[in-house]
């Protein structure tokens, strides 16, 4: 039997070059396995090797998607393999996109299997899900030990061109494929069933997962800006130098509330980003880019609005769950509307 060959794609970072330095890279490939590859090829158990690994830096592929992937489909198209692997990407947004958005293209235009590993919040999942295999991982590179050992189960069965079992029992996201099973009862008997289970609040579980999404009512408009109170609330990490709050990098347990009475400009002596999803370059060398008191301080003189709120509200975007991030809004909303604050200029990255 020919051996069976696998494709690997990381982004810099885990290729080893460098982190948000180095993110502009464009793809580069390496003969054999690196970085996680190295770690799926010992769990594959002999069953596949890692002839290629491909490496692009996160930036460059979401800045140059299309040219991305033409020039990655041309390297991996030459090895002709028998698996594609991305990742796995965590809550990593821009990874993600990248595997995601890199992994459906692969599947579509070489017709082979394709297998990545994501947190069910990551932006790239809903994208590649019904197109990839993605495997259901933890919020960070601290679960790498938990993730590759399963993305390596499923490899193998992929490799062998076996067909997978329920998403749950494999712990992968499901494709929203239909599949036929057969059943010693029919619909209507397990419906009743369930519904008994719901009225005598016993566990069940549904036949048919139905998405539930957040509705936000928009608020009113403000009826004169000239007599309102604005203030700048901002998940692009702009705070204090030295992070007086010790808030994340990513993944954010914290926000943080600071004083701007009387400052009209975030100076970089002063201010910096502690966000780890971004090259901070910009960011620090002029914080109000990020965060725009300079030009609210404009509004203010001019009469355009009524006056700047004394305090701002940050934290960092990338990573954060969305339970925390409901959190940080309903509380930071809490403390907006006691202040007497009419509107909210929220920027990010």
């Amino acid at each position: 039997m020919a051996e069976k060959k696998v494709v690997y794609y990381i982004n810099q970072f885990f290729g080893n070059i460098g982190g948000e330095e180095k993110a502009h890279i464009p793809p580069e490939e390496t003969l054999g396995a690196k970085g996680p590859a190295m770690g799926l090829e010992g769990y594959l158990q002999g069953e596949g090797t890692v002839v290629a690994t491909i490496i692009c830096g996160d930036n460059y592929y979401n800045e140059h998607e299309k040219d991305a992937k033409k020039t990655i489909l041309e390297m991996v198209k030459k090895h002709e393999p028998d698996l594609f692997v991305a990742g796995p990407a965590f809550n990593a947004g821009r990874y993600g996109m990248a595997c995601g958005g890199v992994g459906k293209m692969i599947n579509e235009e070489l017709q082979i299997p394709v297998l990545s590993g994501m947190y069910e919040e990551n932006p790239g999942l809903e994208g590649a899900k019904a197109s990839i295999h993605i495997v259901r991982t933890g919020n960070s590179a601290a679960t790498m030990r938990k993730a590759l050992p399963k993305m390596g189960e499923i490899a193998k069965k992929l490799l062998r061109g076996e067909a997978l079992e329920e998403p749950k029992k494999e712990g992968i996201f499901p494709q929203g494929r239909r599949v036929t099973v057969f059943s010693d009862k029919n619909g209507a008997e397990r419906a009743v069933e369930m519904l008994m289970k719901r009225f005598r609040e016993e566990p069940f579980e549904t036949e048919l997962n139905v998405p539930v999404f957040d509705r936000v009512k928009a608020a009113a408009a403000i009826e004169d800006l000239s007599k309102a109170t604005i203030a700048l609330v901002c998940t692009g990490g702009i705070l204090p130098k030295g992070n007086p709050d010790r808030i994340e990098s990513a993944s954010a347990t914290k926000f943080g509330k600071y004083s701007i009475e009387g400052l009209d400009d975030f100076v970089e002596d002063a201010y910096e980003t502690v966000h780890g999803g971004y090259d901070p370059i910009y960011a620090n060398g002029d914080p109000d880019r990020i965060l725009p008191l300079d030009v609210l301080r404009d509004f203010e003189k001019e009469g355009y609005i009524g006056k700047v709120h004394e305090y701002f509200y940050t934290t960092v975007g990338t990573g954060t769950s969305v339970m925390n991030s409901q959190r940080f809004g309903v509380e930071i909303g809490k403390q907006l509307k006691e202040d007497g604050v009419d509107g909210v200029i929220l920027t990010s990255t």
